[in-house]
């Protein structure tokens, strides 16, 4: 079973930054992707960015966010910058067992509970 803590939310105004953290139980990295997935109320969970054998960002927060993990934490990260209101959305991390950087949720079976990232215009 693998568990998955998203931390690191909160509210921040346009043009600001922000890191999330998802840590994942032990010898998680070694077997399974990491994504981070996104969802704004009303609006379909949308994939942001996933590290595995490589890592993978979606084209609207490329050049913006960066993910990058952490082995010997276990701990996986998505750095925010420059960021816009319509980033604004609950933010949760995910475990998928195909490391080739799957951007469909349906892929991934494991997830956090979920950070909120609030951003002020």
């Amino acid at each position: 079973q693998v568990q998955l803590v998203e931390s690191g939310g909160g509210l921040v105004q346009t043009g600001g930054s922000l890191r999330l953290s998802c840590a994942a139980s032990a010898r998680t990295f070694s077997t399974y992707a990491i994504g981070w997935f996104r969802q704004a109320p009303g609006k379909e969970r949308e994939f942001v960015a996933a590290i595995g054998w490589t890592t993978y960002h979606a084209d609207s927060v490329k050049g913006r966010f960066t993910i990058s993990g952490d082995n010997a934490k276990n701990t996986v990260y998505l750095r925010m910058n420059s960021l816009k209101p319509e980033d604004t959305a609950v933010y949760y991390c995910a475990a998928s067992p195909n490391r080739g950087i799957p951007i469909n949720a349906d892929e991934y079976f494991y997830w956090g509970q979920g950070t909120q990232v609030t951003v002020s215009s």
